[in-house]
This record gives structure tokens, C-alpha cells and sequence, in this order.
């Protein structure tokens, strides 16, 4: 599907009343690079709730969104130019940004320029919104913003469930917990922590296991996990790369529980590891599922058919998330908007007005979030879920093997992580 941005002519807008003049707004995408698995359907899920915004909503305070969309390939120079751009002479006041690497560069460059930055890395570094946890190679990030859970705490959520999941299944000994994934800033965010945790918990931790970004033949790793003696096993890639060890872990008959990262998989990586992603944990983001029933789900039904008009398309786990952090930047600049100009300082403090917030219209669907000045951990609350494969998934369509049943996502446990003071920005 094509990405849909809004465009004005630059002397069109620099000839209307500043209360009428469209807001420019960056959107950072990866429909082309090692992530664009699942960058398209999220990036999808942006561009049709910030299209839908101005469809439906006028706007924010009256003025019409001017959506610059761009697909920096996963690139993180490419994210860095681009972001030069969109700083210039039509200035963005705020930017739906992408990955770890790129976000991670951009930190000071936001901070300075006053531009909150609400990504889809939900590396724990950005949360110390203060600079306060002292952590070698975390700096302060007060425009930087996500929705969701962070990497770590995704982590740190499964693995208090597999803590428990020994013990239900009678289990003697120790368990133990290896991190998988490429030598990249995204994969990498959060396994220190994990492996702390880990250990905290009673896991044997075994060396990590390396493997690409890219799908490839991950045979040697499989056998690593298997002379090992992994117990439980967490996937740092997105689904791309994972559904090939998970493909060829399944091949080598090795058994293992996975533990996916919230891009790690969803029905699209279903449908194409078919059997082999039978049992695979992971975090959602939101209440509820394409599909499911809650009261927010009207509206992301109505956003879906910005792209699709038939409405016939299934959406994955990832378009849904887009939408809710599509419409917390929204809704803070609309809280921006009611006491005078849309700035960037402005819409940070929107981030800030509401405790336990659900964008309107979208409740049951996008779960509460609540960030303060200090801490952009915008929630400790970690659904997980167990993708249900049991027959073919060869034939057929994402929307129909789910239709039928072949393939669920289950709710299995939801975790409350506790906030703590050592935990903020690792």
C-alpha cells in the first residue's frame, strides 16, 4: 500500500492568516530497509490516522495537518539528512519517527530544536526525560516519546512469565534464557537488562547468539540454541529475520520457548512461518486486536479505510499501534492549540496534561498512557500474547486463516511491571 501524505503549496500556505496556515508535521518511515516487514503496516497506521484527523476532525485547532512523509530505507545518516530538511525553512513542530539507531542519533538534535520526536523505537534510553539515571550512554530526552512499553520492559515482562511458566510446567533446575539478535542498537537495547533481570530471577544466562537483520540461513544458530540447552529464547528481530530461525530451528527439530519483541512477530510472520511460529510470546501494544471487540475499534475501522476503501484489508497488531501513537501527538498538540500557538515546547507539555490518557474515541483499543517531566516510561503495564498456529497456512489470505481460526493471537498474561528508579533509561 502507498503512504499517503498531505501537501500545500509553500506560498499558497505562507499567504494565509497564521490560525489558518496548515501545521507541518515529519513522518520518518522504513518501506524499503531490513525493517520494512513491519515499518509498512505502522507507518500505514500513521499516515491514515493523521489523513483521518483532517478528513474528520478539521485538522487540529482548525488548521489541516501538512504531513511530510519520507522512507529513510533504515538508514540512519538518510534519518539524520532528512531531519535537517524538515528543520529548515517550513519547520515541523513535531515528527512520527521510526528506529533505535536514527532516534537515538536525533536525541540532542531534538532536544535542542524543541521538536518532540514520537518514535516507534521504544529503546529504554528515551525514557530518562530528565538525564537523571546517571547510566553511561543515556542523556537526557525530553522530545522523546513512544507508545507502549519499552523494549526492556517488553523483556522484562516475558520474563517474569517464563519465571512462572517453569514452575507451572513442573520444571527442576534452573532455566535457561539466551538473547538472540543482530550486533545493531535495536536488537542490542534491551539485553543487558534482560539478562540482569534474568539472573535476578533464577535463569541460567547463556552467551548471545548473533543473527542479521535480514532473512537468511540461521542453521548454525539453531544448533547453538540446541547445544545449549536454551530453555527460553528471545528474538531481538523483527518478524523478517525471525521467521527464518524459527523456520530452521524448526527444521533441526530443536525446542525451545521464543520470546518475540514487540516487532517480532504478528500475523503477517504467521502466515509466513506458518507452524514454526506455533507458540511464539510476545507483547502487544494495544487492548485490542484487529478484529476484536472495543469501543475504539469503530474508529480505527473508519482510519483503515483511508488506504482501504473496501474495507476489506486485515490489519496487523502494528497498524493499530501506529494509530494510537499517531493520535497522542494529536491530541497533545490539540491541548498545545488551546492556549495559544502550536509549538514544539508546547506540544512536550501536552504530553504531560493528562494522567492515564486514552486518545477519545479510541477506548478499549489504545491502553492508557501517563508521562511526567522525569519519566517517559509511558506505561509498565505489558500485555503478551501467544501466536496460535494449527494447520496450513500456505493457502489463503492473512484475513482468512484468522477468520478460520488456523491462526489466533491469544492473550496469555498481562504483567504490571513496578516503576522502578533503577530500571528508568536501561
Amino acid at each position: 500500500m502507498k503512504m499517503q501524505a498531505l501537501a500545500f503549496g509553500v506560498a499558497m500556505a505562507a499567504s494565509l492568516p497564521l490560525a489558518a496556515q496548515p501545521i507541518p508535521v515529519g513522518h520518518l518511515m522504513d518501506n524499503s530497509g531490513a525493517t520494512s516487514d513491519v515499518g509498512q503496516p505502522y507507518g500505514q497506521g500513521v499516515a491514515d490516522a493523521l489523513a483521518w484527523v483532517n478528513r474528520s476532525r478539521n485538522g487540529v485547532a482548525g488548521r489541516q495537518l501538512n504531513v511530510s512523509g519520507f522512507d529513510y530505507g533504515y538508514a540512519a545518516p538518510r534519518a539524520v539528512s532528512q531531519y535537517q530538511a524538515w528543520t529548515g525553512r517550513n519547520r515541523v513542530v513535531a515528527i512520527q519517527g521510526w528506529g533505535t539507531a536514527d532516534t537515538e542519533a536525533l536525541v540532542r538534535f531534538v532536544t535542542r530544536d524543541r521538536i518532540p520526536y514520537i518514535s516507534a523505537s521504544y529503546s529504554a534510553a528515551l525514557t530518562d526525560a530528565a538525564g537523571r539515571s546517571g547510566r553511561q550512554g543515556v542523556e537526557a530526552a525530553p522530545y522523546n516519546f513512544f507508545y507502549g512499553p519499552s523494549y526492556s520492559d517488553g523483556l522484562r515482562a516475558m520474563l517474569q512469565w517464563a519465571a512462572q511458566d517453569w514452575k507451572d510446567r513442573g520444571q527442576q533446575g534452573r532455566p535457561k534464557y539466551v538473547h538472540m539478535g543482530a550486533n545493531h542498537p535495536y536488537p542490542n537495547s534491551p539485553k543487558a537488562a534482560g539478562e540482569a533481570l534474568a539472573a535476578e530471577l533464577g535463569f541460567d544466562v547463556l552467551p548471545a547468539i548473533q543473527f542479521a537483520l535480514t532473512p537468511g540461513d540461521y542453521t548454525a544458530q539453531c544448533l547453538g540454541l540446541r547445544n545449549g540447552g536454551a530453555n527460553y529464547a528471545y528474538l531481538g528481530n523483527t518478524a523478517g529475520s525471525n521467521i527464518s530461525v524459527l523456520r530452521a530451528c524448526q527444521t533441526a527439530g530443536v525446542q525451545v520457548q521464543f520470546l518475540g519483541n514487540v516487532w517480532g512477530m504478528d500475523e503477517n510472520a504467521m502466515k509466513a512461518a506458518g507452524a514454526a511460529a506455533n507458540g511464539v510470546v510476545f507483547p502487544v501494544r494495544t487492548g485490542a486486536v484487529w478484529g476484536g471487540e472495543a469501543p475504539g475499534m469503530a474508529q480505527v475501522r473508519e482510519i483503515s479505510r483511508v488506504s482501504d476503501t473496501a474495507g476489506t484489508a486485515y490489519r496487523p497488531v502494528h497498524y493499530i499501534s501506529g494509530i494510537c501513537s499517531a493520535m497522542l501527538m494529536v491530541e497533545a498538540m490539540e491541548t498545545a492549540g488551546q492556549g495559544g500557538e502550536i509549538t514544539g515546547e508546547r506540544i512536550r507539555d501536552g504530553f504531560y496534561a493528562r494522567q492515564n490518557w486514552v486518545p477519545r474515541g479510541f477506548e478499549g483499543v489504545c491502553n492508557p498512557s501517563t508521562f511526567t517531566r522525569e519519566d517517559h516510561r509511558g506505561t509498565l503495564r505489558v500485555a503478551l500474547y501467544r501466536a496460535n498456529v494449527s494447520g496450513d497456512t500456505s493457502q489463503g489470505s492473512v484475513t482468512d486463516l484468522m477468520r478460520a481460526g488456523t491462526m489466533k493471537i491469544e492473550n496469555i498474561a498481562t504483567i504490571e511491571l513496578d516503576r522502578r528508579a533503577d530500571w528508568l533509561g536501561w
